[in-house]
C-alpha cells in the first residue's frame, strides 16, 4: 500500500520575516510541533527555499530593502515556481489589508494570516497547508513509483479503505460466486464489477452490463430475457437477451434495487437454476453466467418493507462489497483531482493545467456528496469554463450543492448532535494531519474522550 510517509520527527517549517520581535514570537510559539529556520531577507529565503528542505513557509510581504511595502514580499511570491515549486506559501498580511492578501492566493500562496498574529489560528492553518502538502506529495510519489500498488483496473487510491477494497476485489475475482455491490451513488460500483470481471475467470468472455433503472418496466423484461418472433405485436424476429450475450461470461444487474418484484422471481431462477424463458416461448435455455449486481438502497431494509425478494437478496449477496464513499477517502481527492485533470486536459489538449493553491484547500475541505462522479464532473466543468493554466475556487463553483441542502432540512436533534461531532472530528483530524492529540487539543477535549468518541460513531482512520 502506498501512504503518506508520517514520522515523529518535527516537520520543517521556515519563517520569512524581519522583524526581529515577531520571528522570536513565532519560534517560540511554534518550536514545539515544528523544526524552525528564519529568514529576514529576501537573499537567506531564497537561499532556504532552493534547498527544498521546507515543505512551509511563512511570509511577511514587509521585507528589506523596502519593509514598508509588498513589493518585495510580492516579487519572492512570483520567484517561487523556480525556487521550490512544491513549497506552501502561507502570507502574513495586516488585518486591513485584504487586497494584498487576494493578489497573494492568486499568485499562488497557500492561504494568509493576518496580524496581530492568533497563534492559535495560525496553527490550524499550518496544520492544513502541511496536510494538502503531504497529500500532493503522495500524489507525486504515486506517479513516480508508476503507481502500481495505488491503482487496479483503472481505479485509483492510496487510503486504508481503497487498499482494503483492492484486495477484496483481488480475492473475490477468481470465484465465480455472485456479488452484491453497495455504495453510494457515484462512489465507483460498475468500476467495481469491471474490476472483478477483468482479474476473474471469464475476462476472455462476454461482460454485459444493464442499469435496471433506466429501461422502462414493460420494456425491461425482452430486454433482460429475450424474445421470439411474433412474442407480441411489431416482435417481427427473434430478440437475444442480456442474460443470452452474457452466456459464459458475467452479466452486471446495476441498480437491482429498482428492479419490478415481478422480475425478481425470473433473476432468481438464473441464479438457482441456471436457465431463462425468452418471452413467446415455453422452451428454457440453459446458461452459464455469473452475476454481479449493485445498488444504492438498502436491499436489507427493502426486503423488510416487501420491496424486495429475501430469497432472491440472499442468493445474490453471497459476496458483499461496499465501495467507500469519497468523504471516508480523504487521502485519495487530490489523487483524483490531479488525475482527471490531467486526463481532461490531454483530451482537451490544453497542455499543463494545475489547481491554484485555494482550489486544492477547497477540494480537500470539500464533503463531496456525489463521490468521485462529483468529483470528475467538477474538473470537466472547471476545464470547459475556463482557458486558464490555473484552476482557480471559482471555476470549481464549489458553493451551495446537495450537502448544504440537506443541511438546511430539519432533523431530529439527535441526529443533528451525531453529525455534528462526526463531522468536527473528521475536520479535526483532516486539519492536524490525523495527530490525536493535536485533534483532541482542536476539539478542547482530552484524548480518551476522543478515543471514545472514535468508538462511538466507528470513526476510523
Amino acid at each position: 500500500m502506498f501512504t503518506v510517509k508520517m514520522t515523529t520527527e518535527q516537520k520543517r517549517l521556515l519563517i520569512i520575516e524581519d522583524e526581529t520581535s515577531v520571528a522570536k514570537q513565532l519560534k517560540w510559539g511554534l518550536s514545539k510541533d515544528y523544526e524552525i529556520a528564519i529568514a529576514s531577507n529576501p537573499k537567506r529565503a531564497r537561499a532556504l527555499l532552493s534547498s527544498g528542505a521546507y515543505p512551509v513557509a511563512t511570509l511577511d510581504l514587509g521585507l528589506p530593502p523596502h519593509p514598508d511595502t509588498s513589493t518585495e514580499g510580492f516579487k519572492l511570491l512570483e520567484e517561487l515556481p523556480s525556487l521550490s515549486s512544491h513549497t506552501k506559501i502561507i502570507v502574513i498580511t495586516g488585518s486591513a489589508e485584504e487586497e494584498n492578501a487576494i493578489k497573494a492566493i492568486s499568485l499562488g500562496a497557500a492561504d494568509f494570516c493576518a496580524k496581530p498574529i492568533d497563534l492559535k489560528l495560525l496553527k490550524i492553518v499550518l496544520s492544513r497547508t502541511f496536510r494538502i502538502y503531504e497529500l500532493e506529495e503522495a500524489n507525486r510519489r504515486l506517479h513516480f513509483e508508476g503507481g502500481e500498488s495505488c491503482s487496479l483496473c483503472g481505479m485509483l487510491g492510496v487510503s486504508p479503505a481503497m487498499n482494503k477494497l483492492f484486495n477484496v476485489i483481488r480475492q473475490v475475482s477468481t470465484t465465480d460466486y455472485p456479488v452484491l455491490i453497495t455504495g453510494e451513488s457515484g462512489a465507483g460500483k460498475e468500476m467495481v464489477a469491471r474490476a472483478l470481471y477483468a482479474l476473474g475467470n471469464r475476462s476472455q468472455k462476454p461482460f454485459v452490463a444493464i442499469n435496471c433503472g433506466a429501461i422502462p418496466e414493460n420494456l425491461l423484461e425482452s430486454e433482460l430475457f429475450g424474445y421470439e418472433k411474433g412474442a407480441f405485436t411489431g416482435a417481427v424476429k427473434r430478440k437475444v437477451g442480456k442474460f443470452e450475450y452474457a452466456n459464459g461470461g458475467t452479466i452486471f444487474l446495476d441498480e437491482i434495487g429498482e428492479l419490478p418484484f415481478h422480475l425478481q422471481v425470473k433473476i432468481l431462477r438464473v441464479l438457482q437454476e441456471g436457465t431463462i424463458e425468452p418471452l413467446g416461448t415455453p422452451e428454457t435455455i440453459s446458461l452459464n453466467v455469473r452475476v454481479f449486481a449493485s445498488t444504492n438502497v438498502n436491499l436489507k431494509q427493502a426486503v423488510d418493507e416487501g420491496r424486495f425478494r429475501e430469497d432472491l437478496y440472499y442468493r445474490l449477496n453471497v459476496v458483499p462489497i461496499k465501495v467507500p464513499p469519497l468523504r471516508d477517502r480523504p487521502e485519495d481527492v487530490l489523487l483524483l483531482a490531479h488525475h482527471f485533470l490531467q486526463e481532461e486536459a490531454q483530451k482537451l489538449r490544453r497542455g499543463r493545467v494545475t489547481f491554484s493553491p485555494a482550489a486544492i484547500a477547497a477540494l480537500t475541505g470539500h464533503s463531496w456528496p456525489g463521490n468521485v462522479r462529483e468529483l470528475q464532473n467538477r474538473v470537466r466543468r472547471a476545464l470547459s469554463t475556463d482557458t486558464d493554466k490555473v484552476i482557480s475556487l471559482s471555476d470549481l463553483d464549489l458553493g451551495e450543492g446537495p450537502e448544504e441542502q440537506e443541511a438546511q432540512k430539519v432533523l431530529p436533534l439527535k441526529l443533528v448532535r451525531k453529525k455534528a461531532e462526526i463531522d468536527a472530528i473528521r475536520k479535526a483530524m483532516l486539519l492536524t494531519g490525523n495527530n490525536i492529540s493535536r485533534a483532541a487539543n482542536l476539539l478542547e477535549i482530552s484524548r480518551p474522550t476522543l478515543h471514545d468518541l472514535f468508538k462511538k460513531h466507528q470513526i476510523t482512520f
